[in-house]
């Protein structure tokens, strides 16, 4: 069940990109460029985001578990770390030059394929690089 939920949440996702318009790297970039024909859109998708998953998010806190039927993964306990603050300025620095980021960039392969490649294969070397860090960090609170 949860690969057919993950793959149905996913379509729903790509479609709400291409719906709103948030595939296209230059409506992110007018968003982010507030002193250039700024464009609040992305203001607008965000709060609607926000008002599907918050109250999803607080049935599935209530009935204690996914609404797939899955177990709810603990909140992170760590707090703000060095780590989380050198990824998001990497992300922030990486969404406001090139105005993708990881689920338009997907969506991107079928819009604009060489564009989203361009993005998505130095991000899958980021990832894998950046794996055996995360599998020593977790070794060393196990231990």
């Amino acid at each position: 069940m949860k690969p057919v939920s993950a793959l149905f949440a996913g379509l729903i996702f790509g479609l709400g990109l291409l719906i709103s318009g948030m595939a296209d790297p230059a409506r992110v970039l007018a968003f982010l460029t507030p002193l250039q024909g700024w464009d609040p859109a992305l203001a607008f998708v965000m709060g609607g985001a926000l008002a599907v998953a918050v109250p999803l998010f607080a049935l599935a806190r209530r009935r204690g578990k996914a609404l797939d039927g899955g177990i709810l993964p603990d909140l992170p306990r760590h707090g703000v770390n060095r780590a989380l603050v050198g990824g998001s300025i990497l992300f922030g620095l990486g969404w406001g030059l090139a105005g993708i980021c990881p689920g338009p960039g997907i969506v991107g392969l079928a819009l604009h394929p060489m564009p989203a490649l361009a993005f998505l294969v130095p991000m899958a070397i980021g990832l894998v690089l950046g794996q055996p860090r995360k599998e020593r960090a977790a070794a060393k609170k196990i231990h």
